[in-house]
């Protein structure tokens, strides 16, 4: 059986995007996030996965829909599998 996997380290590249568009430290969006810095820094580094609620806290915290963060998730995740 099929089991697609989300690479996470797509998932904290564009997160990371993210938060250096909006000029972000770590620390800042991770204070915001309600979030602990080193746990935002494994995620942007591929290392964890975040949980919903977590992605949910970083979009609310980036000040953009959890639902562009997803489609954009998706998008590169598409682009990784014709490579």
């Amino acid at each position: 059986m099929y089991e697609p996997e989300l690479d996470p380290v797509i998932v904290g590249k564009v997160i990371a995007e993210n938060r250096i568009k909006k000029k972000m430290s770590q620390e800042v969006l991770s204070g915001l996030s309600a979030i602990g810095r080193t746990h935002l820094s494994a995620i942007e580094r591929g290392m964890r996965k975040p949980t919903l609620e977590t992605l949910y806290k970083i979009s609310q915290a980036l000040g953009v829909r959890m639902s562009e963060l997803v489609n954009e998730i998706e998008n590169r995740a598409a682009d990784a599998k014709r490579i």
